[in-house]
């Protein structure tokens, strides 16, 4: 009598949620780090700033655009089994870029990273909402938050300190094994490379689930909130070590710090949310995120010293998520049979927005001047907050499936 295969791991709340844990924490240390090592990788790949910055674009658009794409398929063949896949190759790119010889290639294996890297922390979202209440969601996605602001800090900062004593090179190196290392943990957390969907979701289906995903009254506010953050606030990021290069500053370690203080921020806020969540509520913590991020940016206009921009750059951590945090529980309860794909164009469009923000801010900078633009940058991230806080349906009961 042949002997029975064991059972796989039972796929507890905990056991998700340590596991994508670590995969975001992973991934999103390469999110930020090229920022601030753009000048290096100009000098070294004898190219122009301009272009460089585009590495930020090159991550970016191709994340947004295949967000859609991603989001099906994970419904489809399975959310574990889609991240596990996502995780096995955006490790290769991003060793790849590491031996880049030109800028082209640099470029081509950020690209690659940005296609798959959707499957992360997205998934990750869907995976939450299916095994948290929703009246519990939101301090839970703030622990896996913790974990991507924890990746952003050290990430930027980290590949500053990297660049300054290694090589720009390096920084994607250590990138990479810390990728290796996720993909690892995500075998062990999963049981396996990931599991099929309980049940089979028909191809003909994903059309019908997205139109009622866009359809939703609540859509316009989600998808256009996260479509402002990216453009005015994270399209201000890749210049921020050009900027500090120009004021004298040519220290990558300094910019990194700068970058850094956004991940320092996001971690006070993963500490502080379940004592303002129920003293302030939804609305006024998105009224108060949109508002602050604009004040930030509105400051960073008199360009202060780097010692006042990392206090800033904390400010907008905290801020940004005090806004955004409350958009993504919406976004989990737009289709709740959806999930998947709900995250995953919120996830477009928030990306889109960062890989538009740099051409904005490149013309914008060109035509009407740094101050200027900052100034109604600011401005438009205050009236984002405040119509999203004002308009903004928030869900009451909780509708989830212990089924990731």
């Amino acid at each position: 009598m042949s002997e029975q295969a064991p059972a796989p791991p039972r796929l507890t709340p905990k056991r998700i949620l340590v596991t994508v844990w670590l995969a975001v924490f992973a991934t999103s240390l390469f999110f930020r780090a090229v920022d601030p090592i753009i000048p290096q990788i100009a000098a070294d790949l004898k190219e122009t700033i301009t272009a460089v910055a585009l590495l930020a674009t090159a991550f970016a658009l191709p994340y947004a655009l295949m967000q859609p794409v991603l989001g099906a398929l994970a419904d489809m063949l399975g959310k574990t089994r889609m991240m596990f896949a996502c995780l096995v190759i955006v490790t290769f790119s991003t060793f790849a870029g590491a031996f880049a010889p030109d800028l082209t290639i640099l470029m081509i294996s950020r690209i690659v990273s940005g296609v798959v890297a959707g499957g992360t922390f997205p998934i990750a979202l869907a995976l939450i909402a299916q095994v948290v209440p929703v009246e519990q969601r939101q301090v839970a996605v703030s622990r896996v938050l913790a974990g991507a602001m924890l990746g952003n800090l050290l990430g930027s900062a980290l590949s500053g300190i990297i660049a300054d004593t290694m090589g720009w090179r390096g920084v994607f190196i250590v990138n990479g094994c810390f990728a290796l290392a996720a993909l690892i943990a995500a075998f062990i957390g999963f049981g396996g490379p990931g599991r099929p969907p309980p049940q089979t979701i028909n191809l003909r289906s994903v059309p019908a689930s997205y139109r009622a995903i866009l359809s939703h009254p609540m859509a316009k506010f989600c998808f256009g909130g996260v479509l402002m953050e990216g453009i005015f606030l994270f399209g201000f990021f890749p210049y921020v070590a050009p900027l500090l290069h120009a004021a004298g500053e040519n220290r990558a370690t300094v910019s990194g710090l700068v970058i850094g203080g956004f991940g320092i921020g996001g971690m006070a806020y993963s500490l502080i949310i379940a004592f303002l969540l129920p003293r302030l509520g939804q609305r006024r913590l998105m009224f108060l995120g949109g508002s602050l991020m604009g004040l930030g940016l509105m400051a960073m206009a008199i360009m202060p010293r780097w010692q006042l921009q990392i206090a800033i750059f904390m400010l907008f951590g905290m801020s940004f998520y005090l806004l955004h945090g409350v958009i993504q529980i919406v976004v989990t309860e737009l289709v709740p049979a959806a999930r998947s794909s709900a995250t995953a164009i919120h996830s477009t469009f928030f990306f889109l927005g960062q890989s538009l923000g740099p051409i904005y801010y490149s013309l914008a900078f060109g035509g009407i001047g740094q101050q200027t633009t900052l100034i109604i940058s600011g401005c438009v991230l205050i009236a984002t907050g405040v119509t999203c806080a004002i308009g903004m349906r928030l869900p009451q009961r909780p509708r989830y499936s212990p089924t990731p």
